[in-house]
């Protein structure tokens, strides 16, 4: 292994990981602004719960998300430093926005909310879950800025070998951009969609297997009630695991939609600015029409000799890159010559290159990763909106089935779209290589802005020191993934209660200390805890 290896080893953990929770922080958080925003506008009690327990288990996810986040930046800086150098003029202007609205205007107004129950009006307190939200929304923007330009750099000059920014305007409407954008915050949705699916699909059979709920003649929901036990446990508690899943359903199956309309434009800008990625991901070797649902042969050989399309459907993908069902794609074989004429064969004998300078340039990416990675992320999506459909149907009744199989395969579905994601981003980064800056062939662009992956590395970091990094990370973040998801299932399991311990026994007995939303609370963090 190389420095290299590790290095985007480590890159790719760490970001991988951090993307888990950054989907379902800004999907989350839309729906739980709308949850306060109902019952800001109807006062019932139902949406105040909802917003409560769903809002706790955000903010679980957000502290953790930013916890993770803060090591890509230190990662630039410490592995990547040629390639921050590279970067640096363009990608200034959009990380400067992105820190601004993430660490101040999130963190400021995420503060408000926290401790403004029952001390800020409704409507101020509201707005404030606004402001943090759509400033995460927006902060995502600026991210997808930066990484479009990876993809598809537009707006600079070449000066001195580096790139410098002429354009701030093209390098933010980047067309790249511009779709990447509602694809990333459709697949956001997704995630948030089945998480809550999932979960009030588990209340909703706990329910039932408590006895509180029961099945009348006519096949619908007789709810019933064990206030005695706790006060969250009423006809309202019902209301409120109804009413979360089917939001939940409604929102994965419009997200999914949306990801496959934003997916098909995207797909179709890839065919123009980085057509062999989108081979690869076909596992297209020869010019054609047709899309390859299985193909057989050694995709990891880097080559394609030894590869068969057994099921191919003729036209799809002359659409999926063109709208028609006639043109001819072009394939690897006939890509791989004009890569090498526009961008040589081997690597540029350049002391930054190190041991590597003088090499064959390998264009073709790893086709083990496109080939499955597009299938998984489109496959897992559909899925996802699938079980939300069939979810929906089954919630018409008022209740979910008492079968076990069923409660524990909907809360296993929870992380189908976060697969389709996490499967979406790999797809997209390592389809790139070997360049980390994509060349730019539209007529129109700079095909002279490009970086290949084996330059971007620092030069003074040793092979040794990686190492010990990649695994003090990794075990950083495998404690910190098992403090998330043990505080998620404390309190997925808690319930209502666990984030409004008013409603538990000890409240009702006047024993509980809590947020009731009044102003004489004696704990102010009481909502944060």
């Amino acid at each position: 292994m190389e420095a290299l290896e590790i290095a985007r080893w480590q890159f790719g953990i760490t970001t991988v990981y951090h993307f888990l929770m950054v989907p379902l922080t800004i999907g989350l958080g839309l729906l739980v602004a709308g949850m306060q925003t109902m019952w800001h506008r109807t006062g019932q009690e139902q949406y105040l719960r909802m917003t409560k327990f769903w809002g706790k288990l955000f903010l679980i996810n957000f502290i953790l998300g930013v916890a993770t986040g803060l090591v890509q930046e230190f990662q630039f800086g410490m592995a990547w430093s040629e390639y921050s150098r590279f970067v640096g003029d363009v990608f200034g202007a959009p990380l400067a926005m992105e820190a601004l609205l993430a660490f101040f205007v999130e963190s400021t107004f995420l503060g408000l909310w926290i401790f403004g129950w029952g001390r800020l009006p409704k409507l101020i307190h509201l707005l404030c879950l606004w402001a943090a939200v759509l400033a995460s929304v927006f902060s995502a923007y600026f991210i997808l800025v930066a990484n479009s330009w990876m993809q598809h750099p537009v707006g600079v000059e070449m000066v001195d070998g580096r790139p410098v920014m002429v354009d701030a305007w093209a390098v933010f409407t980047n067309n790249t951009a511009l779709v990447a954008f509602p694809h990333s915050v459709f697949g956001a949705l997704a995630v948030a969609g089945a998480f809550l699916l999932g979960i009030s699909w588990y209340h909703l059979w706990k329910r039932r297997f408590d006895g509180l709920d029961t099945v009348g003649a006519d096949g619908r929901v007789v709810v019933g009630d064990d206030t005695a036990a706790a006060r969250s446990r009423d006809a309202v508690d019902h209301g409120v695991w109804l009413r979360s899943a089917r939001a939940g359903a409604v929102v994965a199956m419009i997200a999914f939609a949306g990801t496959a309309i934003t997916g098909d434009l995207q797909g179709k800008l890839m065919f123009d600015q980085q057509p062999m990625k989108m081979a690869a991901a076909e596992a297209a070797c020869h010019d054609g029409t047709g899309f390859s649902i299985l193909s057989v042969g050694n995709l990891g050989a880097q080559s394609c000799d030894d590869i068969t399309a057994v099921i191919e459907v003729p036209g799809v993908l002359s659409f999926l890159a063109n709208g028609d069902f006639t043109t001819e794609v072009k394939g690897v074989n006939t890509l791989l010559p004009e890569y090498q004429e526009k961008y040589g064969t081997t690597l540029p004998d350049d002391p930054i290159y190190g041991e590597r300078a003088g090499s064959e340039i390998d264009y073709l990416p790893v086709m083990e990763v496109t080939y499955w990675g597009f299938r998984i992320m489109i496959g897992f999506g559909a899925i996802a909106a699938a079980a939300a459909g069939a979810a929906l149907w089954v919630l018409r009744r008022g209740t979910v089935p008492a079968s076990r199989g069923l409660m524990r395969l909907a809360v296993v579905g929870i992380l189908a779209p976060f697969g389709a994601n996490s499967a979406g981003w790999i797809f997209t980064e390592m389809g790139r290589q070997p360049f980390v800056v994509a060349p730019n062939p539209d007529p129109s662009g700079v095909d002279s802005v490009f970086m290949f992956t084996a330059a971007a590395v620092s030069p003074g970091v040793s092979l040794a020191e990686l190492v010990v990094s990649l695994i003090a990370l990794t075990g950083v973040y495998a404690v910190l993934l098992v403090v998330e998801v043990r505080l998620l299932v404390t309190y997925v399991r808690g319930g209502v209660a666990s984030a409004m311990p008013e409603l538990s026994h000890d409240a009702a007995d006047g024993e509980g200390a809590g947020d009731t939303g009044r102003k004489d609370d004696g704990d102010v963090l009481a909502f944060a805890y």
